[in-house]
């Protein structure tokens, strides 16, 4: 097994948090210094800061749920210091086990972020082929006509990437003079897809909330807040995941 997926599978972070680890001197296989290039099989003895790991590939994985503040970045660490959703003291609680996003919101973002214990799992919750739905609740500035709502739904390009197509429907009684709430529901989700779809059609988005991810709704938790997802929910999803192949 390759050492990046050996350590992800541990719960020591994501392949790339792995192998920055790695080259860091932090890992030791057999008690030597490992390289990224160094094999794990069966039996091997594997250290991260001196302390044995093992994926244990038996266990359900653990999901959470948080309902993401505004102007808090999904990150580990930030080169400006600027608050992550990993100081939040939700996400500081004793006993918390290493937690992973399941994709991403922008800072200027809100609402429901999914967080695993396990990188597979969550590579496949992400993973385009899966199609998990992403519903959110999004206020722009300005309004779609049918027509583009329709060429929407289709699929666009914007700026040479495509974009699958989007679902946009308006609440019709949250609306205003300047202001239109759409619910919009993706099955992809790239960088800010939703600002740069609206932005093609000469709107504004100025809230996002994302109210939605694939089983799992926020529902009515708070800002900061962070729940538990019951351990069969996620057995159901990891075995559902594994028989469409998702989930290797």
């Amino acid at each position: 097994m390759r050492l990046n997926v050996y350590l992800q599978r541990a719960g020591i972070g994501s392949r790339r948090e792995a192998e920055r680890m790695v080259a860091e001197g932090r890992v030791f296989v057999n008690g030597a210094v490992a390289l990224p290039t160094t094999p794990v099989e069966d039996g091997d003895r594997v250290t991260w800061d001196g302390n044995a790991v093992a994926p244990d590939l038996a266990a359900t994985p653990r999901l959470f749920l948080l309902h993401k503040p505004i102007d808090v970045l999904v990150t580990n660490r930030d080169h400006k210091n600027r608050p992550t959703v990993f100081e939040l003291p939700a996400l500081n609680q004793p006993g918390l086990p290493r937690l992973m996003a399941v994709g991403r919101l922008d800072v200027n973002s809100e609402g429901l972020l999914v967080l695993s214990t396990d990188g597979p799992l969550a590579q496949a919750m992400m993973h385009p082929d899966t199609a998990m739905r992403r519903v959110y609740r999004v206020r722009v500035r300005g309004r779609f006509t049918d027509e583009q709502i329709a060429s929407l739904a289709q699929g666009v390009v914007v700026d040479g990437i495509e974009y699958r197509g989007a679902e946009f429907t308006e609440e019709l009684e949250k609306g205003g003079r300047t202001n239109s709430w759409y619910r919009v529901v993706l099955t992809e989700g790239k960088n800010r897809e939703i600002r740069k779809l609206v932005q093609h059609y000469g709107g504004m988005v100025n809230r996002l909330i994302r109210t939605q991810y694939g089983p799992f709704k926020l529902d009515k938790i708070e800002s900061g807040e962070m729940i538990e997802v019951p351990q069969k929910t996620v057995a159901l999803l990891v075995h559902n995941l594994k028989a469409d192949g998702s989930l290797k």
